[in-house]
């Protein structure tokens, strides 16, 4: 009998090893037969009502889940809040929200939503969520001398004595008084008064010129969540809003109840139920939650609004242009760049979330391709669904939103102008 060589066993043992090693590294299929129950009901209703173009998909349901969350946080604070009306840009959208959670509050971004918003909901409190250029202001004021809505009369928001400067001369060639609200720096460092002497040299500017109401406070910190040493960064952005409150109250000599003093973001909004130094929080986002809220403060919020998108072609297999040859090599690698698939197009800012295991070929242009594994369950004119990073600007890309409401689309919500 020939025994193996020590030698022989060690080549062996390493070829076996080596061989273990590459499975290891093989990507595993990540397809899972198509659509999960969700989004195959999601799929049919709008198969049924008709949709074959890329379309924003909002249900209401989940809406609903998200707003029930936000009253039953802020339900034992006195925190107001305020909803934000950039990251909610459909305008039946954030009437519902506004309608589930009771407020009247809304924070504004531009010029075209401030003009809708006075329209769509003249009676709401309007606090600018940014400083507009004076050139918008004026335009604005112009346009609503006289106006006796709220919502003709925001809250608008300066950041230095140069912008405060700008918005008198507005107020004193309109023969009118503007509310002001002051955006302080509370660590994000994106503008607004950096501490309390600055704050007060534009507190007293305001009051001597006679033509301001001073309405408060707005301080942002939704870099709280996304930096190093997370509490330490909370405690320094609620020290510098404490510092910012302790100065306005002393020049002004008004309730706080009476102030709007904004803090948080859909990010932040829950840091900020025990503390007692802003009034009111602002929301936005969390109504929704695009992917870019996948964070450790908004677990308790679901995904409410995807991104259907029909797919055009299906290619079985995939192959990328001048290294066709190696297709079954690829494919041998990866079982999940068998099938390739080209959509409608239009996929904003957005990732393939169902069916599972698409994703974005790496070796064509980036958010052209789609591929996935023999076991992905798609065909030409079914729907992939994309989940969008952020809400602001996609959302306005798509038309009209369909609503998803029990299994069936029951309406379709016009988005604000695209300029919003």
């Amino acid at each position: 009998m020939n025994w193996p060589t020590r030698r022989r066993l060690i080549v062996g043992g390493g070829a076996l090893a080596a061989a273990g090693t590459i499975a290891w590294l093989r990507p595993r299929d990540r397809g899972a037969g198509g659509h999960d129950e969700y989004f195959a009901g999601v799929s049919s209703a709008l198969k049924r009502a008709g949709i074959a173009q890329p379309t924003l998909v909002i249900d209401t349901q989940r809406l609903a889940a998200n707003i029930k969350v936000v009253r039953e946080a802020l339900a034992p604070t006195p925190l107001g809040l305020r909803i934000v009306s950039k990251s909610l840009p459909v305008v039946e959208l954030l009437g519902t929200v506004m309608d589930g959670t009771g407020s009247n509050q809304l924070m504004v971004f531009n010029g075209v939503m401030l003009e809708a918003l006075c329209v769509f909901r003249p009676a709401a409190d309007l606090l600018l969520g940014r400083p507009l250029p004076v050139v918008q202001v004026a335009a604005f004021v112009r346009q609503h001398v006289g106006d006796a809505r709220p919502a003709a009369r925001p809250q608008w928001l300066v950041d230095s004595l140069q912008r405060l400067s700008q918005y008198l001369e507005v107020a004193k060639a309109n023969q009118t008084t503007l509310r002001v609200n002051f955006e302080i720096d509370v660590g994000l460092h994106r503008g607004g008064f950096a501490d309390g002497q600055a704050l007060a040299a534009a507190i007293e500017m305001a009051q001597a010129s006679k033509c301001c109401e001073i309405t408060g406070l707005m301080g942002y910190d939704a870099h709280v969540v996304a930096v190093p040493f997370q509490d330490a960064a909370l405690r320094d952005s609620l020290a510098r809003y404490r510092e910012a409150r302790e100065v306005l109250q002393a020049h002004v000599q008004r309730d706080a109840v009476k102030l709007t003093l904004n803090t948080a973001g859909s990010p932040t909004y829950r840091l900020h139920l025990d503390d007692r130094i802003a009034n009111e929080v602002a929301i936005g986002s969390g109504f929704v939650k695009p992917m870019d809220f996948d964070i450790p403060t908004l677990t308790q919020h679901i995904p409410a609004a995807f991104i259907a998108e029909p797919v055009l072609k299906a290619l079985d297999p995939a192959q990328i242009p001048t290294i066709e040859r190696f297709t079954p090599l690829i494919n041998a690698w990866d079982p999940n760049s068998r099938q390739g698939f080209f959509l409608y197009g239009g996929y904003g800012d957005a990732e393939p979330v169902s069916p599972a295991g698409l994703e974005f070929s790496a070796l064509y242009e980036h958010h052209a391709l789609l591929t996935g594994s023999s076991r992905v369950g798609l065909r030409q004119d079914d729907f992939v669904f994309m989940r969008p990073h952020e809400s602001e600007g996609t959302f306005l890309q798509y038309g009209d939103a369909a609503v998803y409401d029990g299994g069936e689309i029951v309406a379709r919500w016009p988005t604000f102008p695209i300029a919003a």
